[in-house]
């Protein structure tokens, strides 16, 4: 853990730098940036301002695709390059920024529904062998029987019908997943999946847990996101990239079981990080209230940060900050704190560890939407227990007693004047808060002006060198 904080540069010194290759030819770009749809997409809606967001792989060609998007909508192109937060989603706040009507988002997205502007999504048709992914699937499924869902990353959507056709006579009961920008119109029926932007229908009596999952992708975030949410089917792979087909092997029970201790962590916290990880995700302040409330009732104390990206250097500023909660889309979610100087949760983990209403039972959630109200796993907060008639409750990590009871909401507690203080005899009033009183018990609390405390000298010539060896210092023998 101490890496992320400091270094002393070797890695950077050493690192081989490569220039970068454009992954797609110049000819092929009316092809893979499907130029047709986007620019109907741009004069169907009659709009004038346009924002391209690419990720970082596909910024090598935004000049020569803002340009012919220029020329054949008459628009104005605005290339977003640097997104707010994660790349797979839209970024609604930097479109705002110019002014757009519209965005264009190209390459992998998670398709978390927006609030605002209308988008289209671009993939970007990345190649596949239809033919050796469908050898390796006639290997790994020999029996032509067996139930199966067939699940893709969003670059390779484009060549799922194709497969279908391949595989369907041979296999009837091979199911393929459609993919659904924004939110799917009407209520699911019985036995249909909504997630992820993908959409199915199980068929099979005994519902989704008779079938198994193939997914045609690289290994990412993508296919680990699916295997915690879909726990109880076996997952196979596809890679596209090195035409190998393999059984996942990871461990979810090993996943679930580092999650379910994150949770623990959560149950011994006294101050809460909100992260905002999302601006444009339908519903992100409705979860902000919510989880304010949440750790309101469960007397915990939270702070609401809005830092960017996260990383451990960041974090590494909130000291007071006993576990950090992210929200974000599904896919950023499942954030990996282990060089965190705090561990990172998700609603759906807070909730676990604050909600006495909320049990495990086995099914993961990494959408935020489905802990709102009206959504399909949402459980209401039970009523206040007085402290007098609490179970207690025993940490599992730390061995002490902790309140697990949740307290009457905020309106009926004492008033709000109850947080301030006298601060000195002149009667100046100071509000009271975690984070003043973390700053008072450290001895160390930034740099003090001292004025007319601090003695007049000459000034002296400082240490030479640089950091990592000042010259007085000396050498180090071998």
């Amino acid at each position: 853990m101490a890496t992320a904080f400091s270094s002393d540069g070797e890695a950077a010194l050493r690192r081989e730098l490569r220039a970068a290759v454009a992954a797609t030819p110049r000819s092929d770009l009316d092809g893979f940036y499907e130029m047709g749809r986007a620019t109907a997409f741009v004069r169907d809606g009659g709009f004038r301002k346009v924002a391209l967001q690419f990720p970082d792989e596909l910024l090598a060609d935004a000049v020569e695709v803002a340009g012919r998007m220029e020329t054949a909508t008459g628009a104005e192109m605005y290339v977003l390059g640097d997104t707010t937060y994660g790349s797979c989603c839209v970024d609604e706040v930097a479109a705002e920024h110019v002014g757009a009507e519209a965005v264009l988002h190209y390459g992998p997205a998670c398709l978390s529904p927006c609030r605002k502007l209308p988008v289209l999504h671009i993939f970007g048709q990345q190649p596949l062998d239809v033919g050796r992914c469908t050898e390796a699937f006639r290997e790994l499924y020999p029996e032509q029987q067996s139930f199966v869902v067939v699940l893709s990353d969003v670059v390779y959507a484009h060549a799922m019908g194709e497969l279908e056709q391949q595989l369907c006579p041979e296999y009837p009961n091979v199911i393929f997943s459609n993919l659904v920008c924004g939110d799917a119109p009407g209520p699911a029926v019985p036995g249909e999946e909504r997630k992820f932007g993908r959409q199915f229908l199980v068929k099979a009596a005994g519902g989704l847990q008779d079938y198994a999952m193939f997914y045609v992708g690289a290994e990412g975030l993508t296919l680990t996101n699916f295997m915690l949410t879909w726990n109880c089917c076996p997952f196979s792979s596809f890679n596209p990239i090195t035409g190998c087909g393999r059984r996942e092997t990871l461990s979810v029970n090993r996943a679930l079981m580092r999650r379910l201790y994150l949770v623990e962590r959560a149950r011994d916290a006294n101050v809460v990080g909100i992260l905002v990880g999302t601006l444009g995700v339908a519903g992100y302040l409705t979860v902000l209230q919510h989880l304010r409330e949440l750790l309101s009732r469960a007397g915990k104390r939270s702070y609401t940060l809005a830092v960017g990206k996260p990383n451990p250097a960041k974090l590494a500023n909130f000291l007071e900050v006993d576990i950090f909660v992210l929200v974000a889309c599904a896919q950023n979610s499942l954030l990996d704190s282990s060089d965190f100087y705090r561990p990172v949760v998700t609603p759906y983990e807070l909730e676990l560890a604050c909600n006495p209403a909320r049990e495990w039972t086995g099914n993961y959630l990494t959408d935020f939407r489905d802990l709102l109200p009206g959504a399909c796993a949402h459980v209401e907060l039970p009523p206040a227990v007085p402290a007098a008639e609490a179970v207690p409750d025993v940490s599992l990590i730390t061995g002490k007693m902790r309140g697990a009871h949740l307290c009457e909401p905020l309106t009926s507690q004492l008033p709000h004047s109850t947080t301030l203080a006298c601060r000195d005899q002149t009667w100046a009033l100071a509000e009271i808060s975690p984070a003043a009183s973390f700053l008072e018990s450290r001895s160390w609390r930034g740099l003090e002006q001292q004025l007319g405390q601090t003695p007049v000298s000459k000034a002296a010539q400082g240490r030479r060198g640089i950091a990592i060896a000042y010259e007085d210092e000396g050498c180090e023998q071998p």
